[in-house]
């Protein structure tokens, strides 16, 4: 009898405490995994994105990426520009002037751009045409396609090599 509680402490020891479960995964990463949506953090950022007359293209440049906007809103309101953008995780830099950067969420196949730029990005549109809240979802990830991207004015935005 001496020996009992020397061996109920022992086994007390060596149980392992219970794990804890894990709640059930959010609906997005269930939709990443089960191949539904794609994942952003992975998928390449180059490509051709549109929405209506709005239009945005990427290319890898070196290391790097170029991108180039285009909107039309009908009765010569357009806004144009281009310049490198940065990508970490669904963040998206954009740099199309030194007054004119600014963060966009990356959502796989759609880019969207925040609801209010710098005030420098209004040098790249005409009257009251804003690059501010464009939203756009890929056309094309062919690096040939979002090459051919022009303005109102013929300039290419997303030139091979530029």
């Amino acid at each position: 009898m001496r020996g009992w509680p020397l061996l109920l402490l022992l086994a007390a020891c060596s149980a392992q405490a219970p794990q804890k479960a894990e709640g059930p995964p959010d609906l997005e990463s269930a939709a990443i995994r089960a191949g539904l949506i794609p994942d952003p953090q992975r998928g390449d950022i180059a490509g051709l994105y549109a929405r209506d007359t709005d239009r945005l293209c990427i290319v890898r440049a070196g290391r790097g990426y170029r991108a180039g906007a285009y909107v039309d809103y009908g009765d010569a309101l357009t806004c144009s520009a281009r310049g490198p953008v940065a990508r970490a995780g669904e963040t998206l830099s954009f740099n199309f002037a030194p007054d004119c950067q600014f963060d966009a969420r990356f959502e796989g196949d759609r880019i969207v751009f925040p609801g209010r730029v710098p005030e420098g990005c209004a040098r790249s549109c005409t009257r009251r045409a804003s690059l501010a809240a464009l939203d756009v979802e890929r056309l094309s990830d062919s690096p040939a396609e979002a090459a051919t991207l022009r303005d109102a004015k013929g300039r290419l935005l997303c030139e091979a090599g530029g």
